[in-house]
């Protein structure tokens, strides 16, 4: 068993590298895409205009953000619950996602799924899954089908702090280094199951040391830093990618709102919340762009421009969508025989 090393251990700090302005621009066009998104399904919440469940992922937009610059559109992603920050960084149009969170019929997946069960199959995104860490093998089943085929493509696995405790993570991790399968796991650690913290429900508060006893290369990212993201995912996508197995990548990140719509957070003080606000993914990266002269400000009142014209036509497109017709419920529901492999 190979030993741990110093580099390993360490926690990935943002600003360790430059990168040019149409990367950034790309990090703050989507990280504010996903943030004003998030900002609009909570106020059509409180209008009773989306119902169900609800997780935002305002204050994650850095992960998000991170992951999709440093892979390719052929890799693929499947996560949790809280992911319509992943839907928009897979590139599912707003107006089909905001339409999804209203159950209309143009919604991604015709209004069937809601907010936790987005699926797109052309853009390589296999949710968005309700069940507490089920895609853990969901995603190491499809890197074994990439192995399979001979293909150079991985799958980006991402669950959070609360699904790492679930038994389903040790029989993906012991399967997919026994037959080296290229998935790179991604613990969105936002300090929270639900209202329960990290403290509270093991001795190993460090997630990435998981990894460690299938002598798994994992390590520790800045979540708040989409620069550090990038690195982390991109280093860990060159291992898998020659052919040397999985990766794990603990993202401590952190959620400003409730673990859902109907959550007041109080289990967090104001001080520690405030804390994570000066870290801001958006903000931070708006005063970079200004104040390294990456953009000038009418290029950032632009970008703002655009992505609030976007999201604003997408509440539009959802509410003048319709309903699906109650014959829809039995459609969609199984693969046909003639149909066998779903990732054809």
């Amino acid at each position: 068993m190979s030993t741990v090393t110093d580099k390993t251990k360490k926690v990935r700090k943002a600003g360790a590298t430059k990168y040019d302005k149409e990367m950034y621009l790309k990090w703050y066009e989507l990280m504010l895409r996903i943030r004003k998104f998030e900002e609009r399904a909570l106020m059509l919440y409180g209008q009773q205009k989306i119902r169900g469940f609800c997780h935002v992922y305002i204050g994650q937009e850095a992960v998000a953000a991170g992951i999709e610059s440093a892979i390719t559109n052929e890799d693929a992603i499947v996560t949790a619950y809280r992911q319509h920050g992943t839907a928009l960084g897979r590139g599912v149009p707003a107006n089909e996602c905001m339409a999804e969170l209203m159950g209309k019929e143009t919604g991604v997946v015709k209004g069937k799924g809601g907010s936790m069960h987005f699926f797109d199959k052309s853009r390589r995104y296999f949710g968005g899954n309700g069940i507490v860490g089920a895609q853990i093998p969901i995603g190491t089943g499809i890197a074994f089908a990439e192995k399979y085929r001979g293909t150079q493509n991985l799958c980006v696995t991402m669950f959070g702090d609360g699904a790492a405790r679930q038994g389903a993570l040790h029989e993906s991790f012991n399967m997919a280094m026994t037959w080296k399968l290229p998935v790179l796991y991604i613990c969105e650690n936002n300090g929270y199951a639900m209202g329960t913290s990290v403290e509270r429900t093991s001795n190993v508060m460090e997630l990435y040391k998981l990894g460690y006893a299938y002598d798994m290369p994992s390590e520790t990212v800045d979540g708040m830093s989409p620069e550090s993201v990038h690195e982390a995912v991109s280093k860990a996508a060159k291992h898998i990618r020659e052919g040397k197995g999985p990766y794990y990548l603990e993202i401590r990140t952190y959620r400003y709102k409730g673990h859902s719509v109907s959550d007041p957070a109080k289990y967090r003080t104001k001080k520690e919340v405030e804390e994570y606000k000066e870290k801001d993914p958006v903000k931070v990266t708006e005063r970079k762009l200004l104040s390294e002269k990456i953009a000038t400000e009418e290029e950032v009142k632009a970008i703002k421009e655009k992505v609030k014209n976007e999201v604003e036509e997408s509440v539009k497109f959802a509410e003048e969508s319709n309903y699906p017709d109650p014959s829809e419920l039995y459609t969609d529901n199984y693969v046909q025989k003639d149909y066998p492999y779903i990732m054809d």
